[in-house]
């Protein structure tokens, strides 16, 4: 039996059917398990179609393989289009970086194509968006979060290709405020909206997943304060806040990452930025000076050496 078994295995491989189990994740997915599954078909499909999923992927891969092969590694984006899971995943299998994108959450009435971007930039950013971390090479959920909307969308929308993905109607005011004091040009102050809009997108899932009644928004954010560092799911207002933020965070592309600390390469007060924070609903500096007025203790540097409330990410280049 067990020969046979093994026999059919290398047959599926070599015929190219097998398919190929992910490697262990240290995430728990774009959200916590859940039971709903939408599968091609379904009457609850009412997301975004199969070709609109590979084409944010397409562009994803594209901008990202090289950022990866850079690290040593190879970007395995993986196209689950039939499988109804309404989740997202990553995990590491030695030199891989493994991203799982399931058709089941493309599907879900909530998603649009910059929503999903969203998702996908979720899932890179624990295999790339530093400190703080939830294991050797994982970065954790808030993060992740806050790495999607302050690096990796920043590019996905700057390419020509994401012109034509499909987003939710409307802006918010809020937002768009926020967005039109933090950046000089034009191009960065819609891509600022556009990817604080994903993050509203998505945040809309989470209510479902949770049978939350209360409606998530920019001008109500969460007030709690961890006094630990929270490493599972933020909660869904906690969330939404991270996307704002992380949209609002002029850090440039080039500015590095660190994995052992969380200062570098992120807005803090500590460093003389005014916005683009952390949101202490799950977020716990590590040095109190990030607590205290902007400039007051800077962590490295002046204020002065560093982009200011006004600047633009864009025009300062977008290579890593």
């Amino acid at each position: 039996m067990k020969r046979t078994i093994l026999l059919s295995a290398v047959s599926a491989l070599l015929l190219g059917t097998a398919v190929i189990p992910a490697a262990a994740s240290d995430c728990p997915g774009f959200v916590p398990p859940n039971n709903l599954n939408i599968p091609v078909g379904s009457a609850q499909a009412r997301g975004i179609i199969e070709a609109q999923f590979n084409e944010v992927l397409d562009t994803v891969q594209r901008i990202y393989a090289p950022i990866v092969a850079a690290r040593g590694a190879v970007l395995e984006l993986r196209r689950l289009w039939t499988d109804g899971t309404v989740n997202a995943s990553a995990s590491q299998s030695g030199k891989r970086y493994i991203v799982n994108m399931y058709g089941g959450l493309a599907r879900h009435e909530t998603i649009t194509m910059d929503g999903f971007a969203l998702v996908v930039c979720h899932e890179l950013g624990h295999h790339l968006g530093g400190a703080p971390m939830v294991s050797s090479w994982a970065t954790l959920e808030g993060q992740a979060d806050y790495y999607a909307n302050n690096r990796c969308l920043k590019q996905v929308f700057a390419d020509p290709a994401s012109s034509n993905f499909t987003r939710i109607k409307g802006s918010d005011e809020l937002a768009a405020a926020a967005c039109e004091a933090t950046y000089s040009s034009a191009s960065d102050r819609e891509i600022c909206v556009r990817s604080a809009m994903a993050g509203k997108s998505v945040s809309y899932l989470f209510k479902i997943l949770r049978n939350e009644t209360v409606v998530p928004g920019f001008d109500t954010p969460d007030t709690k304060v961890v006094t630990t560092m929270m490493t599972a799911h933020p909660a869904t207002q906690c969330r939404m806040d991270t996307y704002l933020q992380g949209s609002l965070c002029t850090r440039r592309f080039s500015d590095p990452l660190s994995y052992t600390d969380p200062l570098i390469g992120s807005c803090t007060r500590s460093a003389g930025f005014t916005t683009g924070f952390r949101p202490l609903c799950w977020y716990k500096p590590a040095n109190n000076s990030e607590l205290l007025p902007p400039g007051s203790r800077p962590a490295f540097g002046t204020p002065g050496d560093l982009p200011g409330p006004v600047f633009s990410t864009l025009q300062n280049g977008l290579a890593w």
